[in-house]
């Protein structure tokens, strides 16, 4: 039995939910279907921001948005102009969902539940007359003369214009393959570290602002580190991973860090603030308290790393301690072993290359009526509500398009 849609969107995550969605609206006589191959669908979204949904992040200039893509800053730039976060946050007004900013920039429903953000697709596909077929796992694409051809495990489809919304899905990236387009091949991005350190053992839950560099290259991000069990995490290491994805992957996660807990600060120049806390506080212990934006348990474990002990006073720090400690501030050397998702939110660097689609269309420019939307295409980004609103711009593009 073969079924005849105008638009078959194969893929059941955000992405595909936003695209069927815009389209329907836009034209209400066309019938659209979305093939998802799982028995659920909008998995990512419901356990994404801690199953909050970071839906968007509150930086409403389409070029400032784009730098927060590793990969898909330059093309990312026209389509943020179409449809940037401001619109996504009309969008969701329109359709009963009211988002909320925070104070790092990120955005999420009032409710701080990703499920008032599926109740909205789901209702909506319902009023619009969407088809949502899960347990759909696609087998073969087929490209006729103004048709495809889609062959599912339960029956084939035809139709006029196909999106593929699947994500990092190797299987059909291996599809696309075969109609000609490249795939840039995938590795992880948005991973933590993880690390075997002394200095850092027993510390888990602590919190800091800090610098961070991969020794022997120009990889460098600032922002909050947090120590974890397992090693280094928090905003600053993920925002190094993204950025630092496939350099990282070639060295196969073995490699070593810079860590500066006093960014934008020198050695020479944490060794003169040392010499001015020596004055300062010569009668008290070194190691008891913190005289710096420091936690207090961390600042004690580099000053024991410094070679300093425990019970030793400012004044009776040599000035070779006071070196040790002032590297340890800025410059301690970390091991890094290995790497660990992040939470469930697992996003991959890789896919279609950018090369091959047109980012005013977001149509394939090898195949007419083949269009892209959401991560089955080279593009990633930070984490901070940015990967949600690639999708949701994207999508509407192609909706806008097909329309």
């Amino acid at each position: 039995m073969i079924s005849k849609y105008d638009i078959l969107i194969i893929g059941g995550g955000a992405a595909g939910f936003f695209t069927a969605i815009n389209i329907v609206e836009k034209n209400p006589q066309l019938k659209v279907a979305i093939l998802e191959r799982g028995k659920t669908v909008l998995e990512k979204v419901r356990i994404s921001g801690g199953g909050r949904c970071n839906v968007t992040h509150a930086c409403f200039v389409p070029n400032d948005l784009a730098k927060f893509y590793p990969r898909g800053e330059k093309e990312l730039r026209g389509p943020f102009h179409q449809f940037c976060s401001g619109d996504t946050i009309e969008w969701f007004e329109k359709h009963g969902v009211e988002l909320k900013i925070e104070d790092d920039g990120r955005m999420f429903p009032t409710t701080d539940s990703s499920t008032t953000i599926i109740n909205c697709f789901q209702n909506a596909t319902k009023q619009l007359g969407i088809d949502v077929l899960t347990s759909h796992s696609v087998q073969s694409l087929y490209k006729g003369d103004g048709y495809w051809k889609v062959e599912t495990h339960h029956e084939s489809y035809l139709c006029q214009q196909l999106v593929m919304t699947t994500g990092s899905n190797p299987k059909v990236w291996e599809m696309l393959q075969e109609l000609g387009h490249t795939i840039v091949p995938p590795v992880a991005s948005l991973f933590t570290f993880n690390i075997k350190d002394a200095r850092i053992k027993d510390l888990m839950g602590i919190a800091s602002l800090a610098q961070v560099t991969v020794k022997d290259s120009k990889l460098d991000a600032t922002g909050p580190l947090l120590i974890t069990h397992w090693g280094m995490s928090g905003p600053g290491i993920l925002r190094l991973s993204a950025w630092g994805a496939r350099i990282l992957a070639e060295r196969n996660y073995q490699f070593s860090i810079l860590v500066n807990w006093l960014p934008e600060t020198t050695p020479e120049e944490a060794a003169t603030l040392l010499k001015d806390l020596k004055l300062e506080h010569a009668k008290k212990v070194v190691s008891k308290k913190s005289p710096l934006a420091l936690p207090n348990r961390l600042w004690e474990s580099l000053v024991i790393a410094s070679g300093i002990a425990e019970d030793t006073k400012w004044a009776d720090l040599s000035k070779l301690q006071l070196q040790q400690l002032a590297a340890q501030l800025t410059a301690g050397e970390y091991k890094v072993n290995g790497k660990s998702t992040f939470k469930e939110e697992f996003v991959t660097a890789g896919g279609i290359d950018l090369k091959e689609i047109n980012f005013k269309t977001m149509q394939s420019k090898l195949h007419d009526g083949l269009y892209f939307a959401g991560e089955i295409v080279n593009i990633d980004a930070i984490t901070g509500g940015f990967n949600f609103q690639n999708a949701w711009t994207s999508g509407f593009i192609v909706a806008s398009q097909i329309s």
